[in-house]
């Protein structure tokens, strides 16, 4: 009560006379607040390697869960072996947390290669195998840590394909060496130059899918980080392979994140085995972890679907799950959970085939590709340019009679369309006769209908 008292004296009292009320001063007027979006952080300020477990933006929980499942697949392992294991700097993070399990007493530590802490051995008590199969029953996923997956979205839209600039010299450099008509470089150049979709079509054995690949080489200008995997939510989405992924090789910097690989900018190709499914987050059930799907390993690079129409769906179904991507640059998807995700689609999308477009998408589709370039038979010059083209690569002697012969007997007359692929695989047919019997390469005509009969199937 006395204290109750002396904190009553204590406040202000209004001086005496004051009247009881008294018309309140108008307030300050404020300026409307100007709202300004908060700017992202850049490339250098995402690959910062972090220096606490608050930097790297993933929870002490799964940091802890990554080290008892390294020690428990290892045996034993020293500390700087964990850390490197998980990409994670020793000092700030794995150290705190390896300190943390050793006070808890789920760790040992049974010897030491030196004085310094990272070279201290650990190994699992008890209760920490208990903990570590725990833990793998969450996720069998081991190795490097995974990063937030709003820092990925950041570093794939920082490292998108935007403000490419290719000259005609540059296309016809990028197509040196390979059997194309020269007016497809108009079409091809602006393609590339655009980053958007490309359509190409045609009939077969006229090379979209080498023009495909050549396309990829041409913005492979720069190399680009991505992480081994990404987080959200506590669940982790594996993102670098070994096989559709290039890494550059070079010396990283202690300064950079160790979470990200610098690649070569990817090129994905799919055929037949594309699904509706695979354009999701694959999830294993025994694993308890996902797996990319390949529009987002493809990131950053181009993405070829090749035999476009041949998939085991209808065309229309996959060409609607893509309307929105292919405007917005911005592709959902879904975790096991029903959650909705965001991830960019930031790729040079490229569709090949060989069926009529008209019977295979709507117009309504068609407007949304960017570019469509029509890969066509050659023209009987064209045809023979390139065979002479390929004799002299090739060391095989031209012969015109056996040219003629060829194109008589074998495509006049059976009424067969030329393609550019034939000179390659008629001369290969051609070497292979004329090592086999000993004599030198040459186009003549018994020769050349040896090659065509053993390469055409007359059904």
């Amino acid at each position: 009560m006395a204290q109750l008292l002396r904190n009553q004296a204590a406040k202000p009292q209004p001086p005496t006379g004051t009247p009881p009320t008294q018309a309140a001063a108008p307030a300050a007027v404020t300026p409307p607040q100007i709202k300004t979006e908060k700017a992202q952080p850049t490339k250098q300020e995402i690959l910062r390697a972090p220096t606490n477990i608050q930097e790297s933006g993933l929870s002490n929980g799964l940091i802890t869960d990554l080290v008892l499942k390294t020690i428990y697949t290892q045996g034993e392992s020293t500390a700087t072996a964990i850390s490197k294991m998980l990409c994670l700097p020793f000092v700030g993070i794995v150290q705190n947390i390896l300190e943390q399990l050793d006070r808890e007493q789920v760790t040992n530590i049974t010897g030491s290669g030196g004085f310094a802490a990272q070279s201290y051995n650990y190994v699992l008590s008890a209760n920490g195998v208990v903990r570590a199969r725990a833990a793998l029953e969450r996720s069998t996923y081991v190795g490097p840590a995974p990063v937030p997956l709003e820092r990925y979205n950041l570093m794939i839209r920082a490292q998108a394909l935007k403000g490419l600039t290719l000259r005609e010299e540059d296309v016809k450099k990028g197509f040196e060496g390979l059997a194309i008509n020269p007016a497809m470089f108009d079409k091809i150049g602006p393609a590339l130059n655009s980053g958007r979709s490309i359509f190409l079509y045609g009939p077969p054995g006229n090379g979209k899918t080498t023009i495909a690949t050549r396309m990829s080489k041409m913005i492979a200008t720069d190399p680009i980080y991505i992480p081994y995997a990404a987080s959200v939510d506590g669940e982790i989405i594996k993102v670098y392979d070994d096989f559709n992924h290039v890494r550059r090789q070079s010396e990283q910097s202690p300064d950079i994140d160790a979470r990200w690989v610098l690649i070569e900018r990817p090129t994905v190709m799919v055929g037949g085995e594309l699904t509706l499914a695979s354009l999701d987050l694959i999830f294993d059930e025994n694993a308890k972890y996902y797996e990319a799907p390949f529009q987002m390993k493809a990131n950053g690079g181009l993405f070829l679907i090749d035999d476009f129409g041949r998939q085991q769906m209808d065309p229309q179904d996959l060409l609607n799950r893509w309307i929105v991507p292919l405007e917005t640059k911005i592709d959902f998807m879904t975790l096991h959970n029903g959650k909705k995700i965001e991830i960019p689609f930031e790729q040079l999308v490229v569709f090949s085939t060989n069926l009529d477009p008209a019977k295979l998408v709507d117009q309504a589709f068609l407007r949304r590709i960017r570019h469509k370039i029509k890969v066509d038979d050659p023209s009987p010059e064209e045809f023979h340019r390139i065979f002479q083209a390929l004799c002299q690569k090739m060391g095989v002697k031209y012969n015109q009679k056996g040219f003629v012969s060829l194109y008589q007997k074998h495509y006049v007359a059976k009424n067969r369309a030329l393609k550019m692929s034939h000179p390659r695989d008629l001369l290969d047919q051609l070497l292979d006769i004329t090592r086999y019997k000993g004599l030198p390469p040459e186009t003549l005509p018994e020769y050349m209908d040896m090659a065509a009969d053993a390469y055409f199937a007359d059904l």
